[in-house]
């Protein structure tokens, strides 16, 4: 049985966002962060994202209020949405691990928060200095084919895993996909 989560996420998506900042809130789990390229992973599983279908977009947006004011989360719906997600995913393998979280937090908090277009290189180079992490190096490194193969990997494995959407946890061999899975998987973990 085991002692902890896996969370696989992509800064794309809103729900991933908002799972993150309830993972936050439980301290005394250990959460395995495993990002992946959310529209990888959808071309992979064949599914269309809601972000391009108007019907289904209306309705993100609104959930996402809905559930963000629910659980006391600061979530403001970026007018950039979707931006490709790779540099800043590629990012996130790129930095130092003892930098990850920071850089998760702040990245997150920047575009679904602080409604900043993560897609311009500037916005990106002033966070990453903000954070105290050389901009020049990351962006050579978000290139590098190890990199780019890293997250091909880590983003065909999860496809291996059944998993094809964002945020989804992965406990005892069993998925829980959605924000709103998060208490499930913490259930099972329970049980153990």
């Amino acid at each position: 049985m085991s002692n902890h989560i896996d969370f696989y996420f992509d800064i794309i998506s809103p729900y991933a966002y908002i799972a993150h900042k309830k993972i936050l809130k439980h301290k005394n789990i250990i959460f395995n962060y495993k990002p992946i390229f959310l529209g990888g992973l959808h071309k992979l599983a064949g599914i269309d994202s809601p972000a391009f279908n108007e019907y289904k977009l209306k309705n993100t947006i609104n959930d996402c209020n809905l559930v963000s004011e629910k659980n006391n989360i600061k979530f403001k719906w970026n007018s950039s949405f979707p931006i490709n997600s790779l540099t800043i995913m590629r990012g996130y393998l790129c930095v130092d691990e003892n930098k990850q979280s920071d850089y998760l937090n702040y990245f997150f908090d920047a575009y679904w928060k602080d409604n900043q277009d993560l897609s311009n290189i500037k916005i990106i180079t002033k966070l990453l200095n903000n954070l105290q992490i050389d901009s020049e190096a990351f962006f050579k490194n978000v290139k590098e084919q190890v990199i780019k193969d890293k997250l091909i990997n880590l983003t065909s494995d999860a496809f291996k895993k059944e998993v094809f959407g964002a945020p989804t946890f992965i406990i005892n061999n069993k998925i829980f996909w959605g924000q709103d899975r998060l208490e499930y998987a913490l259930e099972e973990i329970s049980v153990n």
